[in-house]
């Protein structure tokens, strides 16, 4: 008791807006049901298994903890059998499935002598019996993060919505074909609801997603209102409706007027909802829901180190089946278990490792590696049914089966959604974008080291070869993550098949009948055919040429500089027809175990071949030389404003308009060279640009190219020129009408090897959405397929190979034991190479 009243200065009396973890520990999933309970420090209010306590003594040196341990309770074995009054298990007046009960019990202990006090008890010190009351009746962070989920998921209305005032300019958006107004970007587009235009959504850190043209556009114009491309379906609640000035995503209860103005219909769109092709594709869910989950055979379950489940949180089955696969492969497992330790990241984690990454990884790793959490659990359900008159005995069933509980990944999936919104809600999500997500976070966290960063075993390189009429040539140049494919339909193997089905389909409609679901017949196509339509040349309309120095049809070959320890084949399952119906397609992918795509790769810059020019010479640029437009020039003199200032807002700005010449010329007001004439802006690059301010760029690691463009764009302003290459991705040619060209080759930066792959696990999705449905993996492990289903792992007989949505592939040449360029390794490990076959030595 002296030692308990020495160290009441540890001892903390927790606030309403402390954070309370009493439900698990935050290093390892051991809970109070575990074997050694739950000690929960007293001072941090963070809970510690059994074998974690010391470590955190040795680290914080607190040493009161209050220690939660639940035993179960022994059932009798005359218990009686309630008679069942519902047809359901494990609810009020259903079969009983016999789940265990638990009793609680609370202590007070001391580290390191591990001196134990009762708990409640009179005899303890008052502040330790009023917090360990405090902890006990707190609400849970786990359950507060999870109730956080929910509550985040509602979204509000915008107050911007019932007032918006749309500009008539004729602007009809098509179904398909997008492209951001201001740049080549595709994908990531927000249709601004006030003036329909279709821009780019915001840049991530390292220069991927948008370039930031959608929120530009309204800091420019004030526009509130933009709803994102793609995400636009029969349910107003799942289109994503973004309010720049709430900066939150918001609901628009006049979405429906909002797009029909611009064309959108969406009274047809409902109307359309369930077309022939969709009511064949809800009679074909049930079909995949069972194929996919292989609900009809009969699934050994495995357990043991490396076939752990994940229960799922509610709709988190895509971070479930994304994590199983990633923590499948050498590079993940080498990084998060072999070679580090959960002491060692302990120790080097911050004071709370519920919000550091490296710790939950390690965390979880350990959870689904270790084998600890993935024991068999005897389930037995006795079953009592009550006798006929003509019998005078009860009749009763038991059903024993095992199965494991699995590990919730609460802590992970709150540190790794922190920042993203649509993640830290309960909403279903895309097993893609989770997966990019992912990436990119632990691409952060390695902090630009090598060895430390995992990821780097899937990026890989693209090139694209664009040639214009002239016949001359430009390089462009990008990393990524992941190989998205179409999915050629016309080039089905069973075309002539799929034609006397349509027949039969068409011939039943006629009598008034419909197909049945095991009548329905699917288009095959071949996963290489999908590769070819990658790498197939492609027209590239309004593409600048310099050389030709007017817009024109480029032609456009893509192929691969480099390829990865592990290659992600994406398959754009998800379409949208005429009248902005969303559909999806009803194929089947044949997958080979073995591929080859070593033909994919680019040659770069061949002998021969001429570049584009890098830029038009001063003398040829003169005549395509921006005049000012006298009207914007007018209207902003009549404001007061000077009237040579107002000439270069107008050119500096295109002509654009009033409003963005106005906002260049209130943020250039203060230029040094403001009231130099215009005739005398012409000025060669060496006079524009100073080189010592391009040097400095140079010294923070930006290329001498891009720094001069930088601080021509910028006006010489440092800082400005810093601003502008983070913002207008110019640290890669990915413009389209970059006259930039740069000669191609093998990317020595990136893990590389011969194009030989072996499928080693998919992602599989059932549903009619990527935003609803469900998710499985299936992974090839100790030389046979096994499927994951949340908290379920079993041995797959009949893997859905064809129904992937997303493919992984690992590279056959990889070596084992040297998983990245830095000596990160699996040294148990090694592999031998003999024709098809992968022998692990």
């Amino acid at each position: 008791m002296e030692l308990l009243r020495s160290n009441l200065s540890r001892v903390r009396i927790p606030e309403p807006t402390n954070r309370i973890y009493k439900q698990e520990c935050c290093i390892t999933f051991d809970t109070p049901k575990s074997e050694g309970g739950l000690f929960v420090d007293m001072n941090t209010f963070l809970a510690f298994g059994k074998d974690c306590v010391e470590w955190n003594f040795q680290k914080t040196g607190n040493p009161v903890y209050l220690h939660i341990k639940q035993t179960k309770k022994a059932v009798p074995e005359d218990r009686p059998s309630k008679k069942p009054t519902l047809l359901a298990i494990g609810m009020e007046g259903g079969f009983d499935n016999n789940e265990p009960e638990y009793e609680e019990t609370y202590s007070i202990v001391i580290l390191p002598i591990y001196a134990t006090f009762p708990f409640p008890s009179v005899e303890l010190p008052e502040k330790v019996r009023l917090a360990a009351d405090a902890i006990l009746l707190a609400e849970g962070a786990e359950r507060k993060e999870q109730v956080a989920s929910w509550t985040a998921d509602k979204k509000k209305i915008s107050e911007y919505a019932l007032t918006l005032q749309q500009i008539d300019n004729g602007v009809v958006v098509p179904p398909s074909g997008w492209k951001c107004a201001k740049c080549d970007k595709t994908e990531n587009l927000w249709l601004n609801l006030t003036d329909g235009m279709i821009l780019c959504g915001r840049k991530n850190w390292d220069g991927s997603g948008g370039n930031n043209h959608a929120i530009e556009h309204f800091n420019e114009t004030g526009y509130p209102l933009a709803v994102k491309l793609g995400t636009i379906t029969a349910d107003l609640e799942g289109a994503d409706v973004f309010s720049y000035p709430e900066d939150e995503s918001v609901l628009d209860p006049l979405l429906p007027q909002h797009l029909a103005y611009f064309g959108i219909d969406f009274s047809s769109l409902q109307k359309t909802e369930m077309t022939t092709a969709e009511r064949e594709l809800d009679q074909n869910t049930n079909f995949d829901w069972n194929r996919i989950q292989e609900s009809g055979e009969q699934v050994e379950p495995l357990f043991g180190p490396g076939y752990t489940g994940l229960i799922n949180l509610g709709n988190s089955c895509y971070l479930a089946a994304t994590m199983q696969v990633m923590f499948s492969t050498h590079s993940f497992c080498s990084r998060y278990y072999t070679n580090q330790s959960l002491k060692t990241t302990f120790d080097s984690a911050p004071a709370d490792p519920t919000v550091d990454l490296n710790m939950q990884l390690t965390k979880l790793a350990y959870g689904l590696l270790s084998g600890k959490y993935s024991v068999p659990k005897e389930v037995v359900i006795l079953i009592c049914f009550p006798p006929p008159p003509s019998l005078l005995l009860l009749l009763l069933v038991a059903f024993s089966f095992q199965k494991q509980e699995g590990i919730p990944p609460r802590m992970f999936k709150a540190v790794i959604a922190a920042s993203h919104p649509e993640f830290s809600t309960m909403r279903q999500q895309d097993a893609l974008e989770f997966f990019l997500h992912f990436i990119d976070q632990v691409e952060r966290t390695s902090g630009g080291k090598p060895e430390m960063d995992p990821s780097r075993s899937f990026k890989f390189g693209i090139e694209e070869r664009l040639e214009c009429p002239s016949g001359k040539v430009a390089y462009n140049r990008r990393h990524d993550y992941i190989l998205s494919l179409n999915v050629p339909v016309h080039k089905a193997t069973n075309k002539e098949e799929i034609e006397d089905f349509e027949r039969m389909k068409a011939e039943k409609k006629a009598e008034g009948t419909e197909v049945f679901a095991d009548e329905i017949l699917r288009p095959r196509v071949r996963l290489m055919d999908c590769l070819d339509s990658f790498s197939a040349p492609e027209e590239v309309h309004d593409f600048y040429s310099t050389a030709l120095k007017a817009k024109t049809t480029a032609i456009k070959i893509a192929g691969l500089t480099s390829f990865p320890d592990y290659m992600v084949f994406h398959m754009r399952k998800f379409v949208m027809e005429e009248g902005w119906v969303p559909k999806k397609l009803d194929v089947y992918i044949d997958v080979p175990d073995i591929i080859d795509i070593s033909n994919m790769r680019s040659k770069g810059h061949q002998p021969g071949e001429e570049l584009l020019p890098e830029a038009a010479t001063e003398s040829e640029a003169e005549p395509n030389k921006v005049l000012a437009d006298e009207d914007i020039v007018c209207q902003l003199v009549s404001m007061g404003f000077n009237y040579l200032h107002c000439q270069k807002a107008a050119i500096n700005t295109s002509n654009a308009g009033v409003e963005e010449a106005m906002n260049w010329l209130l943020s250039h007001m203060d230029d040094p060279d403001i009231d130099a004439p215009i005739s005398q802006e012409v000025q060669s690059d060496e006079v524009l640009v100073d080189p010592s301010k391009v040097d400095t760029l140079v010294s923070f690691g930006f290329e001498e190219e891009i720094a001069r463009k930088a601080l021509k764009a910028s006006g010489g302003d440092i800082e400005k020129a810093t601003d502008w290459i983070f913002s207008s991705n110019a640290s890669g040619p990915s413009d389209m009408d970059a006259t930039s060209s740069t000669t191609a080759g093998v990317d020595d930066t990136l893990p590389d090897g011969g194009g030989r792959y072996r499928l080693t696990g998919l992602v599989s999705h059932i549903g009619t959405s990527t935003q609803c449905g469900h998710y499985v993996a299936h992974i090839y492990k100790d030389g046979r397929w096994l499927i994951y289903n949340d908290e379920k792992v079993g041995l797959s007989k009949n893997p859905p190979k064809d129904m992937g949505y997303l493919y992984f592939f690992e590279r056959l040449d990889l070596s084992f034991s040297n998983i990245s360029s830095a000596g990160n390794s699996v040294s148990r490990r090694s592999c031998a190479l003999n024709e098809e076959n992968v022998y692990m030595v």
